[in-house]
């Protein structure tokens, strides 16, 4: 998927022209992501102000509310994802799917912490989850087309699977791995 065919996601918020607001607005987005997927969508935005290495006001010159700001995060998670996807197209089969899904995991992880916050009856939601489909279908059946995957499996069984993994809790990012790499090995075709 090239960015030219991509689905365009609509946020009510817009990224800056300038160089420094670019850096502050992309500064923000990461500090959220990260308070948001350890502190909940409670989150204090004065500390995310303060992560991103910037004051109250800038955050609110951003994203006026808290809901703008979980749906940039949300919408920005999708936008990584197809963009992983394009990076993972020109990997063999297996690896470029595994990638794909290593992506996905902290997509997960974000999506599981404002996941009340989102309304997903909106468009732009369904226009996201059609990206992100549209984004990781072509990975997993070209590994399934290679005989790397199994094929009496979806796409949706796949994605439904590594989400249910990364709900639990786990003591660093070597388990979580360890158990992504052991689903995984049920999803490789013998």
């Amino acid at each position: 998927m090239s960015e030219q065919s991509r689905p365009v996601l609509h946020v009510d918020v817009r990224r800056p022209q300038r160089a420094d607001a670019r850096r502050n607005f992309d500064a923000l987005l990461a500090a959220a992501r990260e308070a948001f997927a350890t502190k909940g969508v409670e989150a204090s935005l004065e500390e995310i102000a303060r992560q991103a290495g910037v004051g109250i006001g800038t955050l609110y010159r951003n994203f006026p509310t808290r809901q703008d700001l979980l749906n940039a995060v949300y919408f920005g998670e999708i936008e990584e994802l197809c963009i992983a996807a394009e990076k993972a197209q020109d990997l063999p089969p297996w690896e470029a799917l595994n990638s794909w899904l290593q992506a996905f995991v902290g997509y997960a992880a974000t999506k599981r912490a404002i996941w009340e916050s989102l309304n997903r009856e909106t468009e732009s939601f369904k226009t996201a989850r059609a990206a992100m489909y549209a984004a990781g279908t072509p990975l997993f059946e070209r590994a399934q087309a290679a005989g790397e995957a199994r094929t009496d499996i979806s796409f949706d069984d796949l994605l439904r699977m590594v989400s249910g993994l990364t709900a639990a809790g786990f003591t660093d990012q070597a388990q979580r791995n360890r158990v992504l790499n052991i689903a995984l090995d049920g999803v490789r075709a013998r």
